[in-house]
């Protein structure tokens, strides 16, 4: 089976999610730094819908960025995040994984383990 995993290297979780990647057996893991190759608008969206939650959901809320931009507000559109989102990757909650089993944005990171 293959894991993709959107990581950041920098983030505590996403480094423990994917350490749980590496030791399960029969799992070859693909990272991606979506802060340097960010997922697109399309993608972003069908990893939210995948995974059963909203770009609000996927939304880094307690970045100083998101409140610049008014993310956090009620009449914002899950358009407008995911817009914001491919802009700024920085927006995007990690660690996102996908398998053949689902998908997960794994806070905490042992949610990873329903998929794989």
């Amino acid at each position: 089976m293959q894991a993709i995993i959107y990581h950041n290297p920098r983030c505590g979780t996403s480094r423990k999610t994917l350490e749980i990647l590496e030791k399960a057996p029969a799992i070859a893991v693909r990272v991606i730094q979506y802060l340097e190759n960010p997922p697109t608008k399309k993608k972003l969206a069908d990893l939210y819908k995948k995974a059963g939650i909203t770009p609000r959901d996927g939304l880094r809320a307690k970045e100083p960025l998101a409140k610049e931009l008014g993310l956090n507000d009620p009449d914002v559109t899950d358009d407008q995040i995911l817009n914001a989102m491919v802009k700024n990757p920085i927006l995007i909650n990690r660690p996102i994984v996908e398998t053949t089993k689902g998908v997960r944005l794994c806070r905490p990171q042992d949610l990873v383990k329903e998929i794989i």
